[in-house]
């Protein structure tokens, strides 16, 4: 919407974000209506168009917004902080464990399948969270070559990108199967190919 928020407002918007972001949860997009999120969120139609004029595809992309954002959030403190091989296995239980959790069901890939990632700001909000995400992972391995524990040579920017991809195939195969076999074994083999680079470090 346009303007600026008061602090109230913030809230409320972000109130009625999560609300929603709820409600699809547990419905799916597809079978929630506008009405659905307004009683969840004890909002008026005024009230919710005030903040989302572009109706419900507008609040689909807020709420896609949240779901990036909270794919992030799910993995600390360890995502923030993979400054040693006992962080990165930490990490790598809590994705895994995050993954297993929501099953076969993705929030984010529901909402991306019901707006399109034509519609604006969609696809920016993907490619956003795997650039943020991808530099996390960057920015851990680049923690453990000041460390010592990986060759200086190492191209930082290529094993996160292949850290990333091993996530990302691994949950596609998850979200097939319900099975989170591959994404063990890819994250685990990531995990461990890095580590075996660290034994080149004199």
């Amino acid at each position: 919407m346009g303007g600026k928020l008061t602090a109230k407002g913030k809230a409320t918007r972000s109130r009625i974000i999560e609300g929603a972001a709820a409600v699809l949860r547990e419905k799916g997009v597809s079978s929630t209506t506008l009405d659905d999120i307004m009683a969840r969120t004890s909002t008026s139609k005024s009230q919710l168009f005030h903040y989302f004029p572009a109706g419900k595809d507008e609040l689909l992309v807020a709420v896609a917004q949240f779901e990036a954002d909270q794919v992030l959030e799910d993995q600390q403190p360890y995502l923030g902080c993979l400054d040693s091989w006992e962080a990165w296995e930490q990490w790598q239980d809590v994705v895994i464990k995050r993954y297993e959790a929501q099953g076969d069901e993705c929030p984010l890939g529901s909402l991306f399948l019901q707006i399109g990632r034509s519609t604006p700001g969609a696809r920016a909000i993907v490619i956003e969270l795997m650039r943020r995400w991808q530099e996390s992972l960057a920015v851990g391995i680049r923690s453990l070559q000041a460390a010592g524990q990986l060759p200086a040579a190492l191209d930082v920017d290529t094993r996160a990108a292949a850290l990333l991809a091993a996530i990302q195939g691994g949950v596609s195969i998850l979200l097939s199967t319900g099975q989170s076999t591959h994404l063990r074994a890819a994250l685990s083999q990531g995990i461990t190919d890095l580590r075996h680079a660290g034994s080149a470090v004199p």
